[in-house]
């Protein structure tokens, strides 16, 4: 099936600096990803600024910064029409129309619902009337009737009215349930017939993971985890492996189920060594946590292939981590106890020397003979109590704007083909 082509309007795009170009960056960037054909429509931008692809087309009129709109904008701010609003509006008309009409889906980011350019509101009414827009959804980030500092600028009668009026013929979206009560209410409207998307937050660009981070985070499904645990050692009896194995199926066992994920790989040039993967290999699978134990040095793009990573790697992998897990029989040191401070995830930690000499009481103890059983149940009792944990693993579940788009954008996107 085709994928419907999407148009995305608004008075500005970026370079422009503003929230709803945030916004409709994102939105452009997760639709090419998909492969739906993407365009925007806006006063000013730059295609310098999208991907390869994404058709740009600048109309200045619809530029809330346009002097003619400007000028309007003075008239129409005190409750007088200007005279030449209605040429304005004709004029914008014609020169969207078959700008829009090669659309079968159009993103109309707060032109329904702001006054920044009211021809540009009146010339949208028109073309709705005209069937001109297929399947028109109204992103409704801010409303100038309700608005403490806008809302002296509007008036109770055409044009001004347009703002507040509900169309069947477009769906509303808005960004809370706070705005949708509000939306709600001006457009006199039932609450069902408006739909919440949220914001979301690009985890790769927040975090400052490099592109190779990224990609091996989504390899292993960090960012859909319950709790990511992070062994940053390379593979070797002293590291005590079958322990840290142990107790991801405890936790598995408590309905907690993580990924544990170890960076360092093991000598592939020594047959006692790699004896000793292949033994943790066959324990991974003998306690049922294939799914949740992951060696990066077998989790590249091509799996038979030995996998390694740079250094700012494993920093992507601590950033992304719930808690940094060093179950160590011995270590000189245990440099990674002061990468996670630096990084600030929680560290648990048998008794190496920067975990007691440095860490002392900001780092979890425990003895590398311990009952597996009773780790999970320690590392339960910390992500029980830690809010933080709690709300970075909701926002990267469900708020990352992958999240939002295979959640509630695309329903859109596929609703009333036309």
């Amino acid at each position: 099936m085709n994928k419907p082509k999407t148009g995305i309007l608004h008075y500005s795009a970026p370079p422009v600096v503003g929230g709803v170009e945030n916004v409709i960056a994102a939105h452009v960037n997760l639709l090419v990803m998909r492969g739906y054909p993407v365009g925007v429509i806006a006063g000013q931008g730059e295609e310098a600024y999208f991907p390869q692809g994404v058709d740009l087309q600048l109309i200045p009129e619809l530029d809330s910064q346009h002097p003619e709109i400007i000028e309007m904008n003075k008239s129409l701010e005190v409750g007088r029409l200007p005279s030449g609003f209605e040429e304005m509006t004709a004029r914008i008309t014609e020169t969207l129309k078959p700008n829009l009409e090669r659309y079968d889906r159009c993103f109309v980011h707060n032109v329904f619902t702001k006054h920044f350019n009211l021809p540009l509101t009146a010339a949208l009414f028109r073309l709705l009337e005209r069937g001109t827009i297929k399947n028109c959804i109204a992103w409704c980030h801010d409303f100038t009737w309700s608005s403490p500092s806008s809302g002296s600028k509007v008036y109770d009668r055409y044009p001004w009215d347009l703002l507040k009026t509900y169309r069947r013929d477009v769906t509303y979206v808005v960004v809370s349930e706070r705005r949708k009560r509000t939306l709600a209410d001006l457009l006199g409207c039932p609450l069902e017939e408006i739909k919440v998307v949220y914001n979301g937050v690009d985890p790769k660009e927040t975090l400052g993971l490099t592109e190779a981070g990224y990609r091996l985070i989504r390899r292993l499904g960090m960012l859909d985890s319950d709790l990511n645990m992070l062994m940053p050692v390379r593979v070797t009896h002293a590291k005590n492996i079958e322990l840290a194995l142990k107790v991801v199926a405890a936790l598995k066992e408590k309905n907690t189920p993580p990924k544990l994920v170890l960076t360092g790989p093991p000598d592939p040039h020594d047959a006692e060594n790699m004896k000793y993967f292949d033994s943790l290999k066959a324990l991974r699978h003998e306690l049922g946590v294939d799914r949740e134990v992951h060696f990066v040095f077998e989790s590249g793009p091509d799996p038979d292939k030995p996998f390694f990573i740079e250094m700012k790697t494993v920093g992507d992998l601590f950033r992304v981590s719930d808690l940094m897990f060093m179950p160590s029989h011995r270590e000189g040191f245990g440099m990674p106890v002061l990468e996670a401070g630096l990084v600030g995830i929680p560290v648990v930690s048998t008794p190496v020397p920067a975990a007691e000499e440095i860490g002392g009481e900001n780092v979890k103890i425990i003895d590398a003979e311990a009952d597996p059983a009773e780790i999970a149940a320690l590392i339960l009792e910390w992500v029980d109590a830690d809010k933080i944990y709690h709300l970075r693993r909701q926002v990267r579940q469900q708020y990352t704007w992958d999240a939002i788009f295979e959640k509630d954008i695309e329903p859109l996107l596929m609703k009333r083909e036309a």
